[in-house]
């Protein structure tokens, strides 16, 4: 591993032991790769994934636009299928990445599209 990703595994555990999920009140863990973006809805006490969304999703895949643009687009579907579930908070699980750009940008989605945190 290189010393990027060493910090940021560092940074991941940091925020994992202050941060966890409930079935009423799920994280939103997101991971940024270079070219995608994933999130989910993650029930840490039964260790279950509630929703998820990605930027490889077909309605946001055929969407033109730029990444971080994208990414917003994430963040409301993440919203919305959380909505349907029931759900109106979650706590925010930004996974190590820096809360700038793409992260910034599911946050600001999510907000959007109705959920609190």
């Amino acid at each position: 591993m290189n010393v990027k990703s060493l910090r940021r595994q560092r940074i991941k555990y940091t925020i994992r032991k202050k941060v966890s999920g409930t079935a009423q009140l799920p994280r939103l863990s997101v991971f940024r790769s270079n070219t995608d973006m994933y999130v989910q809805l993650i029930d840490d006490v039964n260790g279950a994934t509630l929703a998820s969304a990605s930027s490889r999703d077909k309605d946001i895949a055929a969407q033109k636009g730029t990444k971080t643009e994208k990414s917003k687009m994430v963040g409301e579907a993440i919203a919305k299928k959380a909505i349907a579930l029931g759900l109106s908070t979650c706590v925010f699980d930004r996974g190590g990445f820096l809360y700038h750009g793409r992260v910034k940008a599911v946050a600001e989605g999510a907000r959007e599209g109705g959920l609190k945190f």
